[in-house]
């Protein structure tokens, strides 16, 4: 062998050996005690996912009107169906108008659906989490002040300005 071939081969066996020592003081020397987050929560608290759908076509909604104007629901569910979601129940709301633009009522499973929902009404929105709701539907209740869904290019602008989003009340991150 040549000179050069054994100092090559004592520089990989020292790094080799570095690492399994590394790897070793890493495992032995780990901090964190519980496997989930699940554990942190409180009790009666629910754990929920803070993670956004990857597409709309995730996501389940429900169209209310409770303006005066006919029709509305249907063509806002278009709108929505256009941009892929998931449009089951299109109907006029049981509730006089609000003086909102919108209304988005969920519950823990919908928290990421609910938050991008959010962005397409440019946080103009009035939400309220139902901690006892167990279906992944949001309802988007269509108020008095509605004028149109923001275009995709708007939302992202507003998805990135929203941030991530926070945790409801009874709820833990899990």
């Amino acid at each position: 062998m040549h000179m050069t071939r054994i100092r090559a081969l004592a520089v990989v066996g020292i790094l080799a050996i570095a690492a399994i020592v590394l790897v070793v003081v890493t495992v032995t020397r780990d901090t964190q005690s519980d496997g989930s987050a699940a554990q942190k929560c409180k009790p009666g608290h629910v754990p929920v996912s803070l993670d956004l759908p990857e597409s709309e076509s995730e996501i389940k909604i429900n169209v209310f009107n409770a303006t005066n104007q006919a029709g509305l629901a249907n063509n806002v569910a278009a709108d929505f169906k256009n941009r892929r979601f998931q449009v089951d129940k299109i109907q006029d709301a049981e509730q006089d108008e609000p003086d909102e633009v919108a209304i988005l009522r969920y519950g823990p499973k919908a928290i990421g659906a609910a938050h991008l929902l959010r962005a397409y009404f440019l946080d103009d929105s009035e939400r309220q989490f139902d901690l006892q709701r167990e279906d992944e539907f949001v309802d988007v209740v269509i108020g008095g002040r509605f004028k149109q869904l923001a275009t995709p290019t708007e939302m992202r602008q507003s998805v990135a300005i929203l941030g991530r989003p926070e945790l409801p009340p009874g709820t833990c991150e899990g």
